[in-house]
């Protein structure tokens, strides 16, 4: 009896041993983990995600809206109106204010004669698909659109409000103060005022726009 438990104790020692090895790789492990999360910030990963989100679906908005405009010669707002007609002044939506951009949804409508839905009239023209048209209705973060309209070449800007710390620094750079005087000349004062008007503000979220 004796001889067995000689024999049996070095293998519970061991045994014992190698329990606590892996409880101790456990608990690195766990501390790695936390030290990870804490140094990458999930939340700003998170909202980075959206904001990527979002700036996808305004570059697929102003290429639908480019495409229509090369082979119609008109823009999607205009109807039959002809002219690269000021975007505000051919909308009828509640919520827009003169010379600023508005909020894109299914029930943006022209206000010009014979002006269509824009997003309907982008879908009817195979420019948009109905599930794009669906997401971006829906979004929690909404895209705002704006065009000058006044002469030629101007272009046409698609906006979102930035939710990450990332795309809130590239709009700050980007606006360069609160006149946003660093946007080219094709978007009006009260424009610049409006997408500006978070800068430099942590509480406020500026607003991101394409190109």
């Amino acid at each position: 009896m004796k001889l067995l438990r000689l024999l049996l104790k070095p293998i519970s020692s061991v045994a014992g041993f190698t329990m606590i090895e892996l409880l101790i790789v456990i608990s690195i492990l766990g501390i790695l983990a936390v030290a990870v999360l804490s140094a990458i910030n999930p939340i700003e990963q998170i909202n980075r995600g959206k904001d990527t989100g979002s700036q996808s679906d305004a570059e697929q908005l102003i290429s639908a809206i480019d495409r229509y405009f090369a082979f119609n010669g008109t823009y999607p707002w205009q109807g039959t109106a002809a002219g690269a007609s000021a975007l505000n002044d051919y909308m009828s939506s509640t919520n827009a204010s003169a010379g600023v951009p508005v909020v894109v949804s299914a029930g943006l409508v022209g206000g010009g004669a014979g002006a269509p839905a824009v997003l309907a009239e982008l879908e009817a023209k195979d420019e948009l698909k109905s599930s794009f048209i669906t997401r971006i209705d829906s979004a929690v973060n909404s895209l705002y659109i704006y065009h000058l309209g006044a002469g030629t070449g101007n272009s046409t800007y698609v906006c979102f409000r930035s939710q990450s710390k990332a795309f809130k620094e590239k709009a700050d750079a980007r606006c360069v103060d609160a006149a946003g005087s660093g946007y080219p000349s094709d978007i009006s004062t009260e424009a610049k005022a409006f997408i500006c008007a978070g800068f430099g503000d942590a509480a406020i979220k500026p607003y991101s726009c394409l190109p």
